[in-house]
């Protein structure tokens, strides 16, 4: 009972601090014009959306923040090696996010970074988060516990892990592009990932990044008030890179990156269908998908956007209790 209780505590007083910052935040940005660019290859629906506050993920970054500070002087947290990497991770990409954001609004459209700025700082946080979990102890040692399978990587784990960090990174980055949609998913995501975390005994400090996956579920609820259809703020890429990112650090330090592609499965599908887009485009000159990634294929279709995001929550819903089943139950 008392797991449970930390558990409701930590969603609970992340929720009601991003419910509150978005209160203060909302009219700060407006007042600031910190308003989105929208692409010119969207659907009319989405021009529209030209003018919204956008740097939203502000909202759920700063309430994860405040409230693991305020658990850790309450006596309620510990801080351990692990927790700081997480949230290390976690504020280097919403940084990276934040930039981009910024340089997209200063330039008065939807280019911020160049894609090999973008990917280059994703990276060398990568490479320095590759060294801190080295140091921890990290073993380079791919585990898939329900088949009581490892396979020892050796050198090429580093590669590996700087595939899984970036890719999920970008994976979340590029899903968000409705209204409600990337937040929803992502508070699946790390609901599983905080049980799944409270499962994982033999990582240090796998309480604390259990609460603080929790945490981010309540911060990511409070800032869906302000997100869902029709959205009064984006989350920006300061918002989805750090979500992707953390996501996949949290898999990374409870030996469960496998599970990641389950519970992220969504993600992971509006990923493939870009990629298989442009290598069809490349060969063949001819379209799969009518837009990628896939939610603006349904778009075309035909579907309003609030059945879309309901859609992908529903998938993402089951592939998320399903991946806690095979990390944890199973």
């Amino acid at each position: 009972m008392l797991i449970l209780a930390k558990a409701i505590l930590a969603l609970m007083i992340g929720f009601l601090m991003a419910a509150f910052l978005g209160l203060v935040l909302l009219p700060f940005l407006k007042k600031l014009k910190m308003g989105q660019r929208v692409s010119i290859y969207l659907a009319d629906a989405h021009k529209s959306k030209s003018g919204i506050p956008t740097m939203g993920g502000l909202i759920f970054i700063l309430s994860t923040i405040i409230t693991i500070t305020v658990l850790f002087i309450m006596g309620k947290l510990e801080f351990s090696y692990n927790l700081l990497i997480v949230i290390f991770v976690f504020i280097s990409y919403a940084i990276i996010g934040f930039i981009d954001d910024y340089k997209s609004i200063k330039n008065n459209n939807n280019v911020g970074l160049t894609e090999i700025q973008k990917l280059l700082l994703q990276v060398v946080v990568a490479l320095v988060f590759f060294f801190l979990y080295m140091k921890g102890g990290g073993d380079p040692t791919l585990e898939i516990y329900t088949l009581n399978i490892k396979i020892d990587m050796g050198w090429l784990y580093g590669f590996f892990l700087l595939f899984v960090l970036v890719g999920s990174s970008n994976a979340v980055n590029i899903t968000d592009g409705l209204d409600g949609l990337a937040g929803g998913l992502s508070a699946v995501a790390f609901l599983a990932f905080g049980l799944i975390s409270w499962g994982a005994g033999w990582t240090e400090g796998y309480q604390e990044i259990a609460i603080l996956c929790f945490v981010l579920v309540g911060a990511l609820l409070g800032f869906l008030i302000y997100n869902t259809y029709p959205a009064k703020i984006i989350m920006g890429d300061t918002g989805s890179l750090c979500l992707g990112a953390t996501l996949a650090t949290v898999a990374i330090l409870t030996d469960h990156e496998l599970t990641l592609v389950g519970v992220a499965g969504v993600f992971v599908i509006e990923t493939l269908s870009a990629i298989i887009q442009i290598i069809s485009v490349k060969l063949t000159g001819k379209k799969v998908f009518l837009m990628t990634p896939l939610h603006h294929h349904f778009e075309k279709l035909g579907w309003s956007e609030p059945d879309i995001v309901k859609l992908f929550w529903v998938v993402g819903f089951i592939l998320g209790m399903a991946g806690i089943a095979f990390g944890v139950w199973i």
